[in-house]
């Protein structure tokens, strides 16, 4: 396994890196069963050579960043199926461990994904956030899940899919002292957070907080991208994060997607344009797809 020989901050201010897309989608494809509160996250137990191999089918379509099978890991969520806190916390780890060995011998960098309370909940609630819960209770929640994985040694927290500032600034207290950098990314509609909140004020959150090395959504329509980016680099004079889903709309009563996805690569060249130089894809957003965004970046390098 080889690591990157540049710091990921070091690495953004040289240019744009590609991020892979879904892991979910991915895994279905394989033939994955994620049927489970825990959601991808069950196959740190269950299935990690499932997780490999998702890994590896991005980094074969150009991706140089790997997010990690965290999003819906919880302490509380591994302890229902009955596992302790040792090995819950060595579940953590597995995630940043198994992006690393699927990387193989290319340089490619690991994000610790840290989905949002409501992510954890199973319930959809992180599209909606405002939980009823205190900054301080959701830090509480947050720190342990955010300390397993940094104990892993990724290149970076990805504290993503935040539906509103409450949250946000949780999660930003929760990865003090680890050393680590952080990207904040929320998941955002019609120019606000799904909380309702204008996105200057959520993002006037990372403004000045050296940890975060970039900013910007993940897990929306991507006509909601280019906007949301603007305002993200404007207010962090940071980097931006673009990584929204593929435009299908999700039906929840019949438990499927419907509609045409909305996700083109071409518009990323704008989205880069805007200041975003972490590019990739969230649900839905396969290898393919990645493989065409990584090439029409490479072909439009200025």
């Amino acid at each position: 396994m080889t690591r990157p020989a540049l710091p990921l901050a070091a690495a953004l201010a040289g240019g744009t890196l590609v991020l892979d897309g879904g892991l979910s989608n991915q895994l279905a494809d394989q033939g994955a069963d994620l049927d489970d509160a825990l959601w991808s996250a069950r196959l740190l137990a269950d299935g990690p050579g499932e997780l490999t191999a998702a890994h590896a089918a991005y980094v074969r379509a150009g991706a140089r960043v790997l997010i990690t099978a965290s999003y819906q890991a919880s302490f509380a969520g591994f302890a229902r199926r009955g596992t302790g806190l040792a090995e819950s916390a060595a579940l953590f780890a597995r995630s940043v461990h198994l992006a690393r060995q699927a990387a193989g011998q290319r340089p490619v960098w690991v994000a610790a994904s840290v989905g949002p309370y409501g992510a954890v909940r199973a319930d959809g609630s992180e599209y909606r956030g405002r939980y009823g819960l205190t900054t301080a209770e959701l830090v509480r929640f947050h720190r342990p899940r955010v300390e397993a994985l940094a104990a892993a040694a990724p290149d970076v927290l990805a504290l993503e899919t935040v539906p509103d500032v409450t949250e946000a600034e949780a999660l930003l207290r929760a990865a003090e002292g680890t050393g680590l950098p952080v990207w904040l990314s929320y998941t955002v509609a019609g120019g606000r957070t799904r909380a309702g909140q204008p996105l200057a004020e959520a993002f006037a959150v990372a403004a000045g907080n050296d940890q975060v090395i970039a900013a910007g959504v993940n897990c929306c329509a991507p006509g909601d991208v280019e906007q949301a980016v603007r305002t993200a680099v404007r207010v962090t004079g940071k980097p931006g994060v673009a990584y929204p889903n593929s435009g299908e709309h999700w039906d929840a009563a019949r438990r499927a997607w419907r509609g045409p996805g909305t996700y083109d690569v071409a518009a990323a060249i704008r989205w880069r344009a805007a200041g975003a130089r972490l590019v990739g894809g969230c649900c839905r957003v396969g290898p393919s797809r990645i493989a065409r965004l990584s090439a029409a970046l490479a072909g439009n390098d200025g």
